[in-house]
């Protein structure tokens, strides 16, 4: 798959995959005889998962350095887990933060709400 249809599919463009390359956050893709990237089912997994990481907010230093371990091969592969057992703690702390402003936003909004619906209610009641 070239670059281009790469770019369609994981609606990313041709310059973020390029840079995600030359920085190491996916594996160096192979090229055809002509120079140009051809992406393999293995290269789209791997822009697949740097995608989902970092959508949800990995670093992208943490993501280089898992590439790295895995490039270094099986011989990493605790490294590589602890890696990612790390990162999952530090999702699971900012999604609850991210539940609790959540739900003082709700709570925020509501009083917003209350108060301009008894100000309506109350505007009505003047014009009777």
């Amino acid at each position: 798959m070239l670059i281009a249809e790469a770019s369609e599919k994981f609606d990313l463009s041709q310059d973020t995959l390029r840079y995600y390359e030359r920085i190491g956050l996916i594996p160096r893709v192979n090229r055809n005889k002509s120079g140009i990237r051809d992406y393999t089912e293995e290269d789209c997994k791997w822009v697949e998962f740097i995608k989902c990481m970092r959508g949800v907010g990995l670093p992208v230093e943490v993501l280089i350095e898992y590439v790295a371990l895995f490039q270094q091969g099986d011989e990493t592969k605790e490294a590589r887990k602890e890696l990612l057992v790390e990162q999952r703690e530090q999702l699971r702390t900012r999604m609850e933060d991210m539940k609790n402003v959540l739900l003082r936003l709700d709570d925020k909004i509501n009083r917003y709400e209350q108060t301009i619906a008894a100000r309506e209610k109350t505007l009505n009641r003047s014009l009777d």
